[in-house]
């Protein structure tokens, strides 16, 4: 089977030569496996996971890392420098840089800039290369998803309604202001849901899942997150948006949802600052809501400090 530059592969190795080890190829022929990426006790006949690019010498190369993106993918990368002649380059985790070249660049990049771009091979060159008109390489297929399918987006700007983003590297969707309680980045990637396929195969999103089934899930994860916290988190319904998605992965407006389900079961009670578990050997009723202070939270996550 013919080996696939841009993407991994699993290669089988052929022999051992002073600067590495040469892979199986197949029809691009032996490819080198530099001696630094060499896992120990690797010999002829076995077989590894590698990624193939070229090098600074337009040599195939093999690398066991990976990088920030591979061809196909859509990522959101740092200019580290410009080649007036022929273009910026991009970190994507590999020593060589990515080029993205003048011709692909929508607005000229700057030294420093973060750029959301494709990822692709040149039919010219057949070199990996990144594009900033990366609207070009959308999938045209109409989208297939269903309502309430989990999805991982990268977000790749705001808009009047919210945010643009693209879908599990395939469509482009929006993620409406009035679902989210705090900002978002662009760059940014994350998981959401969608909404609805509107005509024209326009998807909305959503940072939750609908109704029911997002609170009883997420009630479930802050049990678990107190039941592993000694029965006490210093989150509650004050703590800041970007503090409750970096603990539970949801906005604020669903998770005040399940905190107010959980008080209502009698399963938690609301403390200063943050939320208890409720045993059922624990016959003190929870507090009530207009009895309690309102705190300014700015303690971190369980865990953080």
């Amino acid at each position: 089977m013919m080996a696939t530059i841009g993407t991994r592969n699993k290669l089988t190795v052929l022999r051992t030569v002073t600067p590495g080890l040469y892979l199986d190829g197949g029809e691009l022929g032996e490819i080198l496996l530099p001696g630094r990426y060499i896992p120990h006790g690797v010999a002829p006949g076995d077989s590894l996971d590698v990624f193939l690019y070229r090098d600074s010498e337009d040599r195939l190369v093999a690398s066991t890392e990976t990088p920030k993106a591979m061809v196909g993918e859509f990522a959101c990368l740092e200019v580290v420098s410009v080649n007036p002649q022929i273009g910026a380059f991009l970190d994507w985790g590999l020593p060589k840089d990515l080029l993205l070249p003048f011709r692909e660049q929508k607005i000229p990049v700057r030294l420093g800039q973060w750029v959301i771009v494709h990822i692709h091979l040149d039919p010219k060159t057949d070199r990996i290369v990144a594009s900033g008109r990366w609207h070009r390489h959308l999938s045209q297929l109409a989208p297939t998803y269903r309502a309430g399918q989990a999805v991982q987006l990268l977000i790749t700007g705001p808009t009047p309604l919210g945010y643009n983003a693209i879908v599990e590297n395939a469509h482009r969707g929006l993620l409406y202001s009035d679902t989210m309680s705090g900002r978002l980045m662009s760059g940014q990637k994350l998981k959401g849901f969608v909404r609805a396929i509107r005509p024209g195969g326009k998807i909305d999103l959503s940072l939750d899942a609908s109704g029911y089934q997002r609170v009883a899930s997420l009630t479930d994860q802050i049990l678990q997150a107190l039941a592993g916290n000694g029965g006490r988190l210093n989150m509650d319904d004050s703590s800041s948006p970007e503090v409750i998605r970096d603990a539970f992965g949801t906005s604020k407006k669903a998770f005040k949802q399940a905190l107010g389900r959980l008080y209502k079961e009698r399963r938690i009670r609301f403390v200063n600052p943050g939320i208890e578990s409720v045993t059922g050997s624990d016959q003190r009723p929870p507090v009530p809501r207009t009895e309690r202070a309102r705190p300014v939270f700015s303690a971190a996550p369980w865990g953080r400090s």
